[in-house]
């Protein structure tokens, strides 16, 4: 990496030629987000190991010491929570998020049932990133927030207040999965008698909705599901009991992060591998994993073990564009559409609008940056159409990554292209994988 005057940090990698080798990935950011959540309101102590240490879990665990909890950090990936039962000691607090969503938006639920006084900030492209869906379910149970911004989005504050649950409580679901997930985690705490969710209009993302399930039941809290737009959350006797609802599992190994796989899975079928990532495989709960299966769309040779995956090129050595609709795999597609760059034909990613409210505007990001290389771009409000490069180009002022991890992560793969790429803000991986670029370099060969 270099530093030069004023400007922001960057780094020049490539071109590359082969990729191969073995990754062991760092701990899913979904599940160490949500499982230091449940951890905090169950009874207990729970030992997380794997746990993603990034940004966006250290934002998680300052936030719950803040409100009293005991989260004792045993080295960089496990960590013990000791649980509060539901009730957080501390009722009045000032909680800074950073551009964590997968932290602000459980623990907004989460403090709504503390009837207490909480107000939650962030970075300034947190306060760009909607929270009014989910705001608008609490409110429907007789949460009182306000917005101490802009309508409709963070930062807010919430106000002690009495709880009251209708016959049903309604979300949307066509923005964020989050807002969902939030109310599915944090509902139970207040279940004397079964709570119904009804979903509105589309329900993106499902597979994270499968995830956080998943893991409430590995806490004790299992939750029915009739049919694709309802839950129904049963009543809870450990409530008529004032025992906790939530219960440890006493201790649990969070999956290496499928998200973070899709950049290595791709480096596999461009860069001839084998390429191998460890730590998620055939049988895991991460919706993300299916970006191998689009792979293999596009003519890659995909293999599967209990905890691993492996990419290499295919047979026909090329890899073609496909047409998918990527509403399960949100942040996985934006892989997709760099190694479209690479493919025969053109690659359209359709079901995609989540990308807007991201930590950047994916869209528009991944739009631009793509044709900086020199392929030509179709953008839509739910769509990306990539037809690659006839000719690479090299962007002199380098590919920019908008503060957002999975930019950089993704355009790394591009240095598999005839000519290097500069990076610009690479350390924008912290996020999610602060050894990134290290990781990269293990496996992507300058020679063939």
């Amino acid at each position: 990496m270099s530093q030069q005057g004023s400007r922001v940090e960057q780094i020049t990698i490539g071109p590359f030629k082969r990729a191969h080798g073995q990754i062991t990935l760092p701990g899913s950011k979904s599940i160490s987000n949500r499982s230091l959540l449940l951890a905090a309101l169950a009874s207990g102590q729970t030992t997380l190991s794997n746990l993603l240490d990034a940004d966006d879990t250290q934002i998680m665990r300052a936030a719950l010491r803040q409100l009293g909890l005991t989260v004792e950090d045993q080295d960089e990936t496990t960590c013990l929570v000791t649980g509060s039962g539901g009730r957080f000691p501390i009722r009045e607090a000032d909680l800074f998020m950073g551009n964590a969503g997968t932290a602000i938006r459980p623990l907004t639920a989460a403090l709504v049932m503390q009837q207490g006084d909480y107000r939650l900030s962030g970075v300034a492209r947190m306060h760009e990133r909607p929270i009014r869906d989910l705001v608008d379910g609490l409110r429907q149970i007789g949460a009182v927030i306000s917005y101490l911004g802009e309508e409709g989005y963070p930062p807010i504050q919430i106000h002690a207040s009495t709880i009251s649950i209708p016959e049903v409580v309604r979300i949307r679901g066509d923005v964020s999965s989050q807002f969902l997930t939030a109310l599915l985690m944090a509902l139970p705490l207040l279940a004397k008698e079964a709570i119904r969710i009804e979903v509105i209009g589309e329900l993106i993302s499902r597979p994270y909705i499968e995830i956080t399930l998943k893991l409430m039941a590995r806490f004790g809290v299992h939750v029915d599901s009739p049919d694709a737009h309802s839950f129904v959350i049963p009543a809870q006797p450990a409530l008529q009991k004032g025992e906790s609802v939530y219960r440890s599992p006493q201790s649990l190994l969070v999956e290496g992060d499928a998200s973070s796989a899709s950049y290595f899975l791709a480096a596999g079928a461009i860069g001839a591998g084998p390429v191998r990532v460890l730590g998620v495989g055939r049988d895991s709960i991460q919706g993300d994993v299916a970006f191998a299966d689009a792979l293999a769309q596009m003519g890659a040779t995909i293999t599967k073990g209990d905890d691993w995956i492996e990419a290499s090129i295919p047979v026909s050595g090329t890899l073609r564009g496909i047409t998918i609709d990527c509403t399960a795999i949100p942040d996985a597609a934006m892989t997709l559409a760099v190694v479209a760059l690479f493919a025969t034909g053109e690659t359209r990613l359709n079901g995609i609008a989540s990308w807007r409210v991201k930590e950047t505007d994916r869209i528009a990001a991944m739009a631009t940056e793509l044709q900086k290389v020199g392929a030509s771009i179709e953008a839509g409000s739910d769509y990306l159409v990539i037809r690659p490069p006839p000719v690479w180009q090299t962007p002199a002022d380098g590919i920019d990554t908008y503060d957002d991890h999975r930019m950089a992560m993704c355009f790394s793969l591009a240095a598999f292209g005839p000519n290097p790429i500069l990076i610009n803000d690479p350390n924008c991986v912290a996020k999610t994988f602060p050894h990134y670029f290290a990781e990269f370099a293990q496996i992507a060969r300058i020679s063939a």
